[in-house]
């Protein structure tokens, strides 16, 4: 195997972790990167979902004493249970609808322009919320009820839509629910690792025949960069959302999905493979 391809499994896990957690889709700058480096055959595919696994274990190294102790007091902890509940809860509509839709969504959106378009309107809804009064009625995650997690689940189904952004469409919902935006964000991290686990494990199912032991090193480049990346990631928006709201990363969407269009309309990039 070329090194060169380990350069571009190096990029990609990188781009994963750091954009898996932000409001900024992951899954649409994979799809682009992954053209922009020719990295888009049925195996670059296989791996852009296995590199998922690093960036949610990088998730539960940050929360794993919150998560040992939810796992060790299930029986005896009535707000352990109530986290669990609402986890489960919340994961339920995005499952039920990517059964569904997820083979359609795949065809019909996973190409350029529509990633680009999800950009600038995810944007849009992000400045928008930004610009609202937020009237908060849940600071802690611990406060959250069953019906705000199925709220924040009704919101995450936006993130079937590549270029919509799984954090964003969570963290964005909560606070137009009345999550603090601590609250939101934790929970759209905690809310990733069955939505991403069950994802990830359906995908590799299904693919399974693509998995071959010569590609191993090129697979654990790709994860070891998505762990560590998305673990910077994940502490540096923790510190960010203390003093500052998303408005920065909406502006950034805008820029980028414009970018793309922009390559696309004059020709500058050839996006038809996508």
């Amino acid at each position: 195997m070329e090194w060169t391809a380990y350069i571009d499994a190096l990029i990609l896990g990188i781009v994963e972790g750091l954009t898996e957690f932000l409001p900024i889709s992951s899954t649409g700058h994979l799809i682009l990167v992954g053209e922009l480096l020719g990295f888009n055959s049925e195996k670059g595919k296989l791996f852009e979902i296995f590199i998922q696994t690093g960036a949610i274990l990088a998730v539960c190294w940050e929360y794993r004493a919150r998560l040992l102790h939810v796992a060790t007091s299930l029986t005896k902890d009535p707000a352990a249970r109530r986290f669990v509940a609402n986890l489960l809860i919340a994961f339920i509509p995005v499952a039920v609808l990517g059964l569904l839709f997820g083979k359609a969504v795949k065809h019909h959106l996973f190409h350029a322009v529509p990633v680009a378009t999800a950009f600038i309107v995810g944007a849009l809804v992000i400045l928008w919320a930004e610009r609202r009064t937020h009237r908060i009625t849940v600071e802690t995650v611990d406060d959250m009820t069953w019906r705000d997690a199925l709220k924040l689940g009704l919101a995450q189904t936006f993130a079937l839509i590549p270029g919509t952004s799984r954090s964003g469409a969570t963290i964005i919902g909560g606070l137009l629910f009345g999550l603090s935006r601590k609250a939101a964000t934790e929970f759209s991290f905690f809310l990733a690792i069955p939505t991403l686990f069950a994802a990830t494990a359906y995908d590799l199912y299904k693919t399974r025949g693509l998995l071959s032991t010569d590609d191993i090193g090129l697979f654990a480049v790709g994860f070891a960069a998505a762990f560590i990346s998305a673990f910077v990631a994940v502490r540096a928006l923790l510190r960010f959302i203390v003093r500052h709201d998303f408005t920065a990363f909406a502006w950034y969407r805008i820029v980028f999905g414009l970018l793309v269009l922009a390559t696309a309309f004059f020709g500058w990039v050839d996006w038809s493979s996508t």
